[in-house]
């Protein structure tokens, strides 16, 4: 494994995505953030579950990101959910914006990690699954759980002989 696959530790993940979507494509982006920001960030305060991404005015905004108020903060608190600016080369914001133009397609967070002092997010371009997949994907776990489960089952009752 080389330094280049090495992906940084996540600080959320937003596990509901990959189970509601399909996964078209990711792409990397950073985010202008406050030092408060940043420091409640670092401490793992921060919810992804509902959040998206909206292309405006040629920009990239994250939208419904939660982001606690550091504790230790004086007057300067930014608002936990208020619109964030993804920054993104303007090759990448107009092809996006031309694919999430096209029917069903949204953009996602999938997940936000630190890359050196940067924070990043993890971007996806996603179309939604349809909920008789999402049931046959839940179906299909339970499955490989229960065959698991027998086989470790039968190992174990090989190891008592």
């Amino acid at each position: 494994m080389t330094a280049k696959d090495k992906q940084p530790p996540a600080v959320a993940q937003n596990k509901k995505a990959r189970f509601r979507f399909h996964i078209v494509e990711a792409i990397e982006a950073g985010i202008a953030l406050t030092g408060n920001e940043v420091k409640s960030l670092r401490a793992g305060q921060i919810s992804l579950d509902e959040s998206y991404a909206r292309v405006r005015g040629g920009e990239v905004f994250l939208v419904d990101c939660h982001i606690a108020p550091y504790g230790k903060t004086g007057f300067d608190r930014p608002e936990p959910k208020r619109d964030r600016k993804l920054l993104l080369s303007r090759a990448e914001i107009r092809r996006l914006a031309g694919r999430v133009l096209e029917r069903g397609y949204t953009l996602v967070p999938l997940k936000v990690y630190f890359k050196g002092p940067w924070a990043k997010v993890e971007l996806a371009l996603a179309r939604g699954k349809p909920f008789a997949d999402r049931r046959e994907a839940i179906r299909r776990r339970s499955q490989e759980r229960e065959i698991d489960r027998a086989l470790a089952s039968r190992r174990r009752g090989r190891d008592r002989r």
